[in-house]
């Protein structure tokens, strides 16, 4: 009777580090977010309106994954200026080798003046793509 008894406690530990096992695993699974997609991109120009002080800013995706760009939002020195749909007129995917020109963005700029461009994940809240450019 004694190896029927360890044989049902064996089986029942077993049982139960599984479930134990199962939820920790399980329980990560949520506390994952939306990763950033993987992407890349360059600053074309940022051009001054003189006007008005601001900037319009083209941005090229030159590779990476096709992007939904009202998930992306436009950061010029800290200042976000709403999504790349938003401002560019891209309403379905931003593919590589397609320029969104954002703006006006921001204001107190001159000519020659260094400006950090920011783009934004929205879901994931992570930064993509992140530069510095002349106003030209």
């Amino acid at each position: 009777m004694s190896p029927v008894i360890g044989v049902i406690l064996m089986v029942a530990i077993t049982v139960i580090l599984a479930a134990v096992i199962g939820t920790f695993v399980l329980g990560l699974g949520d506390q994952l977010g939306d990763t950033a997609p993987q992407a890349s991109f360059s600053v074309d120009n940022v051009e001054l309106n003189e006007s008005s002080d601001d900037v319009n800013v083209s941005i090229t995706k030159t590779g990476g994954q096709d992007l939904d760009p009202s998930q992306i939002t436009v950061s010029i020195d800290g200042t976000r200026s709403g999504t790349v749909a938003d401002g560019s007129g891209l309403t379905d995917t931003w593919q590589s080798g397609t320029t969104a020109g954002i703006g006006p963005i921001g204001s107190g700029y001159g000519s020659d003046d260094t400006v950090e461009v920011r783009l934004i994940h929205d879901p994931s809240g992570n930064a993509i793509f992140e530069d510095t450019a002349t106003v030209s």
